[in-house]
């Protein structure tokens, strides 16, 4: 019997800011809100299930938009069975990432950059090329 195989190609139509910055997840919304005019709202946890690894079980908070969105992602994951995973295991020393998907534009990235950079709390903020992720597939969360 013949096999055949499904291929999918995803679509990365994003731009990805990763955060250093170790604050609770609420305050880091609350202060990008402030800063960029946003509001981020508290969204169900996204939950991802692996065979033969614990659950990954990570907050988020989420802006949509009219053709788009604007997402926090944190990094690390809350623990299940005792046990702390990362989304993006490669990149631990991201304490949450900011995923912007806006085709009008509404957010001019270099400019949300250097207003994250102002904020007191945050460390680092970093434009990061998703193409470059072993496991990027784990930022598809829509």
């Amino acid at each position: 019997m013949k096999k055949s195989k499904l291929l999918i190609e995803a679509s990365y139509d994003f731009d990805l800011l990763g955060l250093v910055a170790p604050i609770k997840d609420y305050k880091i919304a609350w202060l990008i809100n402030r800063s960029l005019g946003l509001e981020l709202k508290r969204d169900a946890d996204y939950t991802m299930e692996f065979t033969n690894q614990p659950t990954l079980v990570i907050s988020q908070y989420l802006l949509e938009k009219e053709h788009g969105f604007i997402q926090l992602l944190r990094n690390k994951s809350y623990p299940v069975a005792g046990q702390a995973r990362f989304l993006i295991p490669e990149l631990k020393i991201m304490d949450y990432f900011l995923i912007v998907q806006d085709p009008a534009n509404g957010l001019d990235l270099p400019t949300c950059i250097d207003e994250l950079s102002k904020i007191k709390g945050i460390q680092n903020v970093v434009k990061l090329d998703i193409t470059k992720l072993k496991s990027r597939d784990n930022l598809l969360t829509y």
